[in-house]
């Protein structure tokens, strides 16, 4: 990432990217826009915009993309296969690539309320060898990683199997969940690489501005809040200053000890907002 001394994240040294998610109102579309006005200043390597269950975003996804594009910004949409045909992926990444998008974070995605079937697609793997398939080297494919285990997992082993997996069968790097634990990162990052995977693993953050949402977040995903931060947030109580003054610190240490331990990145989750991630970028 390049940077300079005006630049938010000057002085990280590593990449930087942000993950949005698609509006659903003109007036959601305008407020984007300027979010993404801002963060750009943080010269990001790209953002990624995410995509409903089942596909549920996939028009919003698209044009999400092409408007951060014409910002002149690299984007990559979220590409989920969970109730996916084979020819409908198959038509989506036409299109995709008929637009000159080289990058796409797959994921096996959510099945919807009410779907009781995953479709063609059981696992993000089997995603990855059909896009390698049907394109070859043209993009350059994202996978989630799961520090702390997928809550669906059967095992720690299996789930980091299944992720070394999918970068041998073609991933080129992944995006973590987020977390607040740094050695739960680093121990993923060890045993992941004791089983040959060398494709970068970056941590996700997720800034701590309100205590609810992220503890509603976490519970929903699998994502530990540690009891000491769970405490001292409860204790703060609606003092939402309080909350994003600590939020500010957990988070900003958490990225340093990231970073001057080797992580090659960070991507924020940035729920379409602004001010906290620039706010933890400038502490770091």
């Amino acid at each position: 990432m390049a940077t300079d001394n005006s630049s938010p994240a000057a002085g990280v040294g590593a990449t930087v990217s942000f993950e949005l998610f698609p509006p659903k109102t003109p007036e959601g579309k305008e407020k984007l826009a300027g979010v993404c006005a801002e963060l750009a200043k943080a010269g990001p390597e790209f953002f990624s915009v995410t995509f409903g269950a089942g596909g549920s975003t996939q028009e919003g996804t698209l044009q999400t993309v092409l408007d951060i594009r014409s910002m002149g910004q690299q984007a990559a949409p979220h590409l989920s296969c969970v109730g996916a045909s084979r020819d409908g992926i198959r038509a989506l990444i036409a299109q995709y690539r008929a637009h000159g998008i080289r990058r796409i974070v797959t994921l096996r995605g959510d099945l919807p309320s009410g779907m009781g079937q995953y479709g063609e697609f059981s696992h993000a793997r089997q995603l990855i060898e059909f896009i390698r398939a049907e394109t070859g080297d043209w993009f350059h494919i994202e996978v989630a990683a799961y520090p702390e285990v997928h809550p669906q997992a059967r095992s720690p082993q299996d789930d980091l199997k299944h992720f070394a997996e999918k970068v041998k069968v073609g991933a080129d790097s992944a995006i973590t969940q987020y977390f607040f634990n740094a050695d739960a990162y680093f121990r993923f990052v060890d045993e992941a690489r004791k089983l040959g995977v060398d494709a970068p693993i970056v941590p996700g953050i997720m800034p701590i501005t309100n205590s609810t949402q992220l503890l509603r977040f976490s519970d929903a995903c699998g994502a530990e809040v540690p009891r000491w931060i769970r405490m001292r947030l409860q204790s703060l109580g609606d003092d939402a200053n309080a909350i994003k003054a600590f939020g500010l610190d957990v988070v900003a240490d958490l990225c340093r000890r990231l970073l001057d331990g080797g992580a090659p990145g960070v991507h924020f989750y940035t729920l379409n907002q602004s001010v906290a991630t620039l706010s933890l970028l400038k502490r770091i």
